[in-house]
């Protein structure tokens, strides 16, 4: 009786291993341009998390309630119009942005979150306008009051390449409106009847 063991051969073995990195060299940038649009989603949706938070605390609070954007998390931090860390707060966090969540010590944090929490890549720039800006105040009625708050927020990741269309880039922006609504849009769409247009 003719005894066939069971199993695969190195020839077998080989040949898939081929055919696998070979799939594998062909997807892997494909995977890389999805895995920093992913970045750039989950910066902007974050940001428009933080802003609505924002606005809906100082509903809740009926008092002001700032969104700010700040270059880092310790006691010397600086509002910065290209900083992916946010702050909400009822004070200004200037020089005191290491202080936790808090009812009662100055500036009154509510919350705050890393820029660098899942993206890293994610480059952001606030404006007013074509100014620079890094604060959106928010009222007891939930509209944006002061001057030259955020009204635009430019969410982009330059390690990954350009914006589309010179790019792979999906880039978003986020609008702040006057009442205090934030919108999330895509800079590329020109189509007038689409909904992500800017």
């Amino acid at each position: 009786m003719n005894k066939r063991s069971h199993g695969f051969t190195l020839i077998e073995l080989l040949i898939t291993l081929a055919v696998f990195a070979l799939l594998l060299m062909v997807g892997l940038p494909s995977m890389t341009t999805w895995l920093q649009n992913q970045q750039i989603r989950a910066s902007a949706e974050g940001l428009q998390a933080g802003l609505q938070f924002a606005r809906t605390e100082a509903l809740r609070r009926n008092a002001p309630v700032r969104f700010q954007l700040v270059d880092t998390f310790t006691p010397a931090c600086v509002l910065f119009d290209r900083g992916t860390n946010w702050i909400v707060s009822v004070n200004d966090p200037t020089g005191v942005c290491d202080v936790d969540p808090s009812d009662t010590a100055d500036p009154l944090t509510i919350q705050k979150r890393s820029g660098a929490d899942g993206t890293p890549n994610a480059l952001v720039t606030a404006t007013n306008g074509a100014a620079p800006a890094t604060t959106v105040t928010f009222n007891g009625l939930g509209r944006v009051t002061g001057a030259g708050a955020i009204t635009r927020i430019d969410v982009t990741n330059t390690s990954g390449g350009n914006c589309q269309p010179a790019g792979p880039m999906r880039c978003l922006q986020l609008n702040i409106s006057s009442g205090g609504q934030v919108r999330m849009c895509d800079p590329v769409v020109i189509d007038p009847t689409d909904p992500r247009l800017c």
